[in-house]
């Protein structure tokens, strides 16, 4: 680490070229975020529209290349907390996805009780720019790139357009600019330490979606540590400038038990977080049971909604051609399929069989056959597989991905060896993402094949 702040302080020399006062004004168009909102303010977004200068964060000279990424800081510093997935080279959605529902399967292997709590409430907007700043001198920044950032973030203006009429000017007084390059690394060093705050909980952000969850076998002691952990991040809310909010934040009681048990009872500025039956976190819908029936039965709503599209282009008469109608597919619906097939791929056979319909419907679109035509055929016709092979393909995929990657919070998981007995003595609990990818690999007979591992590919800059 000492030998790349002194990279950063031999260089520094480059970073005061750069001129102290380039554009700094921004027009912002609101944009209705949900028209089913019933709070107006709450459904606007701003959409920036600035210029990306993507020059004024990378700078060339004599064969000296200084990029500003939010690789550098996690792959050349390390002072990225490891369970923050966002904006890092070979991480995604899916980990936090995948942690999640490993507590949860191992929670109910165990016969314990899982609750998880989460969001915060627009955190990127509400960044505290000296809070930056203080965190990169924390962590040992010297010299002119933190006088670069902190004329980065200062004196920053925007101003709202509605039609073609324009609002006055305003100093934005907090938060990072959006749309720029630099504006999530600073980000995520400014959010990085709410998950230092975490003790006896488990806690993962991609971004600024945050979850923490605790596991237990009595609520009293899962609803004392929970509360307890709020606490400090309310503490530390305060302190940097964000908000924990409480009509935002929701709660799930994940367990399997049978009888009656009551709830957790957690609270955040007086008022209890509301236990909910499911919840979407990072586009995927957790049940109380993990058996992803309403994510299966939302996926189809959307996806027929989306075959609408198919079925108005594969008119005879003037519609697209095949090779068209099935990029569409591919684009519209199958990538729809595709995402978190490795999480929700562990439902029950018969629940994931409610997305055929929809696969096979799309596939007779693009090859124009007929009703009557076996499904096998339009797998081979199309060259499409079928979903269920389709998801073992991507988890396997997503597994060999993190077994390459050294740096990966899951890279080499393994079950404690009394979980692992107690797998086989409960077969009719479903076994985590980790136990299914390993029987897929010897059923495939590739148990003997193990990845390779290129940490030095992950923090190029």
């Amino acid at each position: 680490m000492s030998s790349d702040l002194q990279f950063c302080e031999r260089c520094g020399i480059l970073w005061a070229c750069f001129k102290r006062h380039y554009k700094k004004i921004r027009t912002l168009i609101p944009v209705d975020d949900c028209v089913h909102s019933i709070h107006l303010f709450d459904a606007v977004r701003e959409v920036p529209m600035q210029r990306h200068d993507n020059h004024l964060y990378h700078v060339k000279n004599a064969n000296l290349d200084i990029p500003l990424k939010p690789t550098f800081l996690s792959g050349r510093l390390h002072i990225i907390h490891p369970h923050q997935s966002g904006f890092r080279n070979g991480r995604c959605t899916l980990d936090n996805l995948l942690s999640l529902e490993t507590d949860i399967r191992l929670a109910f292997l165990q016969k314990k009780h899982l609750v998880a709590i989460f969001d915060i409430e627009k955190a990127y907007d509400r960044t505290w720019s000296r809070g930056i700043l203080s965190d990169l001198c924390a962590f040992g920044l010297r010299g002119n790139l933190p006088i670069f950032i902190r004329n980065f973030l200062r004196h920053r203006k925007f101003r709202v357009r509605v039609g073609f009429e324009f609002s006055d000017s305003y100093i934005q007084e907090e938060g990072v600019p959006q749309g720029s390059v630099l504006s999530a690394s600073l980000f995520i060093v400014k959010i990085n330490n709410i998950l230092n705050q975490l003790q006896f909980v488990k806690g993962h952000l991609y971004v600024d979606d945050l979850y923490i969850s605790c596991t237990g076998n009595h609520i009293s002691f899962i609803e004392r540590k929970l509360q307890t952990a709020i606490q400090k991040i309310e503490h530390w809310f305060d302190f940097n400038g964000f908000n924990f909010s409480s009509s935002k934040a929701s709660g799930v009681h994940f367990c399997r038990k049978r009888g009656l048990h009551l709830d957790p009872e957690i609270e955040i500025d007086g008022r209890i977080i509301q236990d909910e039956n499911e919840v979407r976190f990072l586009g995927i819908l957790f049940d109380r049971k993990l058996a992803f029936l309403s994510h299966v039965k939302y996926l189809r709503k959307r996806c027929e909604r989306a075959l609408n599209i198919l079925k108005v282009l594969s008119n005879t008469s003037w519609g697209v051609d095949r090779l068209s109608l099935q990029l569409i597919y591919r684009a519209t619906i199958l990538s729809k399929l595709d995402y978190g097939s490795a999480i929700y791929g562990s439902a029950r056979k018969r629940v994931l069989k409610k997305l055929d319909p929809i696969h096979h419907s799309a596939l007779r679109l693009c090859s124009g056959a007929f009703r009557t035509s076996p499904t096998s055929s339009l797998y081979v016709d199309c060259y499409e597989p079928p979903l269920e092979i389709r998801r073992q393909m991507l988890s396997l995929h997503y597994y060999l991905r993190i077994s390459s990657n050294t740096r990966h919070s899951c890279h080499g998981f393994q079950l404690r060896s009394f979980l692992h007995r107690l797998q086989q003595a409960r077969p009719s609990s479903v076994p985590t993402s980790f136990t299914r990818m390993h029987s897929l690999m010897k059923d495939f007979n590739l148990h003997y094949f193990s990845a390779n591992e290129f940490p030095t590919s992950l923090e190029r800059l």
